[in-house]
């Protein structure tokens, strides 16, 4: 059962590869993702990592370990705060703020922070129902 003010973590990290893939999948072939010398051009110095895609870890976690399966993922506000890297670990914090059980949907807090560093890449809020696990 999920309760107010409950914090679920997820350490991560995402390849090279998978961003390829992403970039397949989605159509989004910006070089600022995928070429090496591109980046170097850039502020960033070496390719970043898709921010939606690094996002996705919440629906990842949300949908398939808690609430877990049968939950529905109904919205998610975020904010890109900094970049983030291939081959690099990650943290992901969800914090449930509010429940409404009537609904059965909890708002979670929704963080990453870069395990090294303990800066937040990306901020924001979700909103899920499960019927089962939120009352």
């Amino acid at each position: 059962m999920i309760t107010l003010n409950q914090k679920f973590n997820h350490i991560f990290s995402i390849t090279q590869a998978e961003v390829e893939e992403f970039s397949r999948c989605s159509g989004d072939n910006n070089p600022i993702h995928l070429d090496a010398d591109f980046a170097s051009a850039t502020v960033f110095k070496k390719p970043i990592i898709h921010g939606i895609f690094s996002a996705s870890i919440f629906s990842k976690y949300f949908g398939t370990i808690e609430p877990g399966p049968g939950t529905i993922y109904m919205k998610q506000s975020l904010e890109f705060l900094r970049p983030m890297y291939v081959d690099t670990d990650y943290e992901a914090i969800m914090t449930v703020i509010e429940i409404n059980p009537t609904k059965n949907i909890a708002i979670f807090e929704c963080q990453i922070l870069d395990c090294l560093s303990k800066k937040i890449t990306i901020k924001g809020e979700a909103a899920v129902m499960n019927k089962e696990k939120i009352k």
